[in-house]
């Protein structure tokens, strides 16, 4: 995959005041760095919209960050994005220094509306706006969001998922097509028959298992007390996924689950998924691609695995939405006091599947990539903190503390036509999320 690119384009004009100027290149050039040691940066601030033309020349960008050090007029920022006019854009002005009833040392923020009224003509849409110095910490904090996003962006362009089965009947929110996909994501996607993997488990002996079956003992509880034949064909069905997925470079998945699982091998894939998604492979049940779509970049901006699940219960006193499924949650999720436990599944009987309640964190962002009712792609976003619960219901299960009214939040989300399905993400990118969704022209609906 290409290697990401970060291009800093500083200009102004040298009859401002050229020390103050380069104190704030100086700083910018700092933070940018620090961000992503790789970022393009010149020696000086570019004087002349020919300075810009030059300096891009040989440059493949995937993030252009235009900074007005002083004012410069909308020819800068021409030159800045005709090369690549699908590239994100931070606009980044800088705080007058001095107001001392004197001379306007730089002049940036007329800059700014110069550069946004250029690039609004043009029909740039994905730019993101920040005003302030370098060493302000909103300014900071805005920068490297803007740098995940970007960099979780060209990470979906070398994505491929795979859907494996179809969707059960009346599941079809998660049901996705390679060319809507491909156009609206830059992901490429795969898709397979479940027995595809059902037969290929079924090949294998047990000798070639044995590997698979002493780790997943390792990181689940009780496991060895799921009857022999479940146990065998759980390790022979980890064993077909692995393969599957290190063999086509998969870095998410969607799977059937029931009744196939059940009926035709007679054994869930639930921990399965469940130990793929500890292995950083964003592994979601029910067939649900945009579900394994929007864990994968949970787990890109937040670097461990995300919850998924349906919300299915909402304790208004407590300002509370609980979140649960059947038990394919990875290990490393589970609480501290209990780990991750070896159980069946709830309405079949039959194992293994995970069971814990997750553990607690101080703020987590619920999120979902889901359709409108016209086919339109829209994100849902929303934050809170994972309270410290034990399990709630057989499965694993996930007590959120909304930062907003939970009771609104579950009305406007149910009126609003949402998926059953939701990502709860450890940490707090809710940021970085809104900004890759403009970067992708996706409208984003906060809760």
């Amino acid at each position: 995959m290409k290697k990401f690119q970060a291009v800093y384009i500083p200009v102004g004009a040298p009859t401002f005041h050229l020390e103050s100027a380069r104190a704030e290149f100086e700083k910018s050039v700092e933070l940018l760095t620090s961000l992503d040691p790789d970022t393009v940066c010149p020696a000086d601030t570019l004087f002349s919209p020919d300075e810009v033309d030059k300096y891009t020349e040989s440059l493949d960008p995937d993030l252009i960050v235009f900074q007005d050090v002083t004012f410069a007029n909308g020819a800068y920022v021409q030159e800045a994005v005709r090369k690549f006019p699908d590239v994100p854009v931070l606009l980044w002005t800088v705080r007058e220094p001095v107001i001392d009833g004197g001379r306007l040392r730089l002049n940036s923020l007329t800059g700014a509306f110069s550069a946004a009224n250029t690039l609004r003509h043009l029909g740039t849409n994905s730019m993101e706006y920040i005003y302030g110095s370098a060493d302000e910490e909103n300014v900071r904090k805005k920068v490297s969001a803007v740098f995940s996003a970007a960099k979780l962006k060209l990470a979906l362009k070398g994505l491929k998922i795979a859907q494996i089965g179809h969707t059960p009947q009346g599941f079809g929110f998660g049901r996705a097509l390679d060319n809507e996909m491909l156009a609206a994501f830059g992901v490429r996607l795969d898709s397979i028959e479940a027995r595809e993997l059902i037969d290929k488990a079924k090949s294998f002996t047990d000798d070639e298992c044995a590997d698979y079956l002493e780790k997943a003992k390792k990181a689940i509880k009780g496991l060895e007390n799921t009857p022999e034949k479940n146990l065998l064909d759980f390790a022979r069905l980890y064993k077909a996924y692995d393969e599957y997925v290190k063999g086509n470079g998969i870095g998410a998945l969607s799977s059937r689950c029931w009744p196939d699982f059940f009926t035709s091998f007679g054994t869930p894939v639930c921990a399965v998924l469940g130990m793929l998604n500890d292995m950083g492979v964003a592994s979601a049940c029910e067939a649900d691609t945009y579900g394994a779509l929007s864990m994968y970049m949970g787990m890109k901006l937040s670097g461990q695995p995300v919850f998924f699940g349906d919300p299915v219960s909402l304790n208004e006193d407590e300002n509370t939405v609980y979140f649960w499924h059947c038990g394919t949650a990875a290990c490393s999720l589970a609480r501290e006091d209990t780990g991750a436990c070896a159980g069946v599944h709830c309405n079949r009987k039959i194992g293994p599947t995970l069971e814990f309640g997750c553990r607690t964190a101080e703020h987590v962002t619920v999120f979902r990539i889901g359709k409108d009712w016209d086919g339109t792609f829209r994100a849902f976003i929303a934050k809170g903190e994972a309270l410290d619960m034990p399990q709630q219901f057989l499965g694993t299960s996930l007590v959120v503390r909304t930062e907003n009214n939970a009771e609104q939040l579950v009305y406007d989300a149910v009126e609003n036509g949402w998926e059953p399905h939701f990502v709860v993400i450890y940490g707090d990118v809710s940021e970085e999320l809104e900004i890759l969704s403009h970067m992708l022209d996706i409208p984003v609906e906060k809760y």
